[in-house]
């Protein structure tokens, strides 16, 4: 019997929601406005955004005039994202590692949602699902994590308290993966998750990128679209075609 992978269980679960539900929204609309500017992406322009989650990436990209579709692994998050949905939003449950079926004038893979996997291949193969569904002369956005800077600010042990649950959390980096280790007892039972991220920098991530037959045309370090900085960035932006 094969094991789920770690993103499978956990996603799906309504604790993570819970957990990440004060994520900033804000940053994420400005990265929104200045990343669709920057690309001078015309409101008729159909956008993918691949992981979708609970869809606030697509859902305010929609608020902006874009028709957009969104993708996830996770049926809850998606039968979730549906009630948004109108003429010009729609979401569907996706593997991000098959080639897209239609051909959008950008994908957008947001949130440090990439180097999920163990196998280098399987990144490569998201990379090319991903380019696969790119219209001639189309974008392709990544939004990774920097590294460099998360290894060098790791907080390897805290604890938060969201709707009554207590998360405990632990970090480290082993194995070429960044390691989040969640434990916490909810609903009359312990519940414990991993979250695993690929150790990615940016010499890796250009190498999977030629390997992909993408080009980067451009790297930011933020969703000011400040330039990339490996000991000061907080994230990692790949813009290629």
């Amino acid at each position: 019997m094969k094991t789920k992978d770690w993103f499978s269980s956990w996603f799906d679960t309504p604790y993570y929601h819970i957990l990440y539900k004060h994520r900033n929204d804000a940053d994420a609309q400005l990265f929104m406005q200045n990343i669709t500017t920057h690309l001078q992406l015309d409101k008729t322009a159909h956008i993918a955004d691949l992981p979708c989650g609970k869809g606030r990436h697509s859902i305010y990209l929609n608020s902006l005039g874009y028709t957009v579709t969104g993708g996830d692994l996770s049926k809850n998050s998606i039968t979730h994202a549906q009630k948004f949905e109108n003429d010009k939003l729609h979401f569907e449950v996706w593997d991000m590692r098959e080639s897209l079926q239609n051909k959008y004038d950008a994908v957008f893979n947001l949130f440090t949602s990439f180097g999920y996997f163990e196998d280098d291949n399987e990144d490569l193969l998201v990379l090319k699902g991903m380019k696969s569904g790119l219209k001639e002369g189309a974008f392709l956005v990544v939004d990774f994590l920097n590294v460099i800077k998360t290894k060098n600010n790791l907080v390897v042990e805290e604890t938060k308290e969201i709707d009554g649950i207590e998360f405990n959390i632990q970090r480290q980096i082993k194995n070429g993966f960044i390691l989040k280790q969640i434990s916490f007892f909810a609903d009359n039972e312990h519940h414990s998750y991993t979250e695993k991220v690929k150790f990615i920098d940016f010499d890796k991530m250009k190498g999977y990128f030629e390997m992909a037959g993408l080009t980067i045309i451009d790297t930011f370090g933020d969703y000011n679209l400040n330039s990339f900085n490996e000991q000061n960035s907080n994230r990692l932006i790949l813009v290629a075609k």
